[in-house]
């Protein structure tokens, strides 16, 4: 049972990173708070934003007290919402009560989310075009493994580079030539007024089939336009992939370790 938001001053920035992060996920319960290494798998994600040169603040929104309390007790600042049907609903709560020029979503479960990744959607969003409401960033699919997952959400584009349609199933069909699969990432940017719009906005038959929130715009008629970024991370969506995740972690670290190490000898080296 959650308790009701308590009231909050409206405080005024620029552009600011919410992560919403939600308890009960059907396919991993607990996901926020999962750890990878030794911190919780929001951390991480909170880690990658505040990386970021373009924002100006970054909160989690959840609705739920075990998340709030893990967030003070790692001192990331937290807001405390509502029941949403998506994590974008959620972000737009926040928007009513934190006011800024933009709003960067970035979901909960992207630990390796990079950071130049949030800072060009950012960036991108000031250059939209009239009806298009949201920018999200997709990368390449190389992995024939990934491209039959449901769990990875798949996108297909126009010629302008707006988002035509988005599916967990393989789109586009391989009728001839093998396409070149794209992967829907966990980064979406809007401007508050886009918000209000997403939250006015029924929720359409193809977007509570697929469950894939960004196809609320194109249902109704407007443009998600789509951003091509670099990202070699995996996103967690079952307990499996975050055994994944702690693989890439530790080769990460391994890493470090070792340019540290050569980096050491060869200052040693020239004394």
């Amino acid at each position: 049972m959650t308790a009701a938001p308590t009231a909050q001053p409206r405080t005024e920035r620029r552009h600011i990173a919410i992560i919403p992060c939600r308890w009960g996920a059907s396919r991993f319960p607990g996901k926020p708070l999962a750890p990878l290494g030794d911190k919780p798998l929001l951390w991480h994600v909170h880690k990658r934003c505040m990386e970021a040169t373009r924002l100006d603040g970054v909160l989690v929104a959840t609705d739920d007290e075990r998340i709030e309390a893990v967030c003070r007790e790692l001192g990331i600042e937290c807001m405390r919402t509502r029941e949403h049907l998506t994590g974008t609903d959620r972000v737009a709560e926040c928007a009513e009560r934190v006011s800024a020029d933009a709003y960067i979503n970035v979901q909960g479960d992207e630990p390796f989310i990079a950071p130049t990744a949030i800072d060009a959607v950012s960036d991108a969003l000031h250059h939209l075009t009239v009806g298009t409401l949201a920018v999200n960033a997709y990368t390449e699919l190389d992995d024939a493994g990934a491209v039959l997952d449901h769990n990875v959400v798949k996108v297909v584009l126009g010629t302008g580079g707006n988002a035509l349609m988005f599916s967990r199933q393989p789109i586009p069909y391989p009728r001839g030539a093998r396409p070149t699969y794209l992967r829907q990432l966990g980064l979406y940017g809007f401007t508050g007024e886009a918000l209000r719009q997403f939250r006015q906005l029924p929720q359409g038959p193809l977007e509570r089939t697929e469950g894939v929130e960004m196809l609320r715009f194109i249902e109704h008629g407007y443009g998600v336009r789509m951003l091509p970024v670099a990202d070699e991370g995996v996103a967690v969506d079952t307990p499996e992939d975050l055994t994944r995740a702690f693989k890439l972690l530790s080769n990460r670290v391994d890493e470090h370790d070792d340019a540290a190490r050569s980096i050491s000898q060869a200052a040693s080296a020239r004394r």
